[in-house]
């Protein structure tokens, strides 16, 4: 595993230990864990906006945040999020859908 360096301030350097403790893990752990969880969150956020805007089909934004179509229909569902698709993106995504 390829190894990475950063310079953190001090009240994050904190709450590091603070979760490290709570979780009973070392800091490398909890470190991968935080990554792993906020690039995921980044890329959800990221796809919410773009397909919002109509720049993303719901098969494009489900890709971009990586997660299964019928995940991004729930996320969609959750945010409440209309799209500016035309009605050609949108057949495409239904033959899309239904090829699955």
């Amino acid at each position: 595993m390829p190894s990475i360096s950063a310079r953190v301030p001090g009240d994050d350097e904190d709450e590091l230990e603070a979760v490290s403790e709570l979780l009973d893990e070392d800091k490398s752990t909890v470190i991968r864990k935080a990554l792993a969880e906020g690039l995921s969150s980044i890329r959800r956020r990221v796809a919410i906006e773009r397909y919002q805007s109509g720049e993303l089909s719901v098969n494009e934004a489900a890709r971009l945040a990586d997660v299964s179509l019928a995940e991004w229909l729930e996320i969609a569902r959750e945010h409440n999020l209309t799209t500016q698709l035309s009605p050609e993106d949108i057949e495409s995504d239904a033959a899309a859908a239904r090829e699955l």
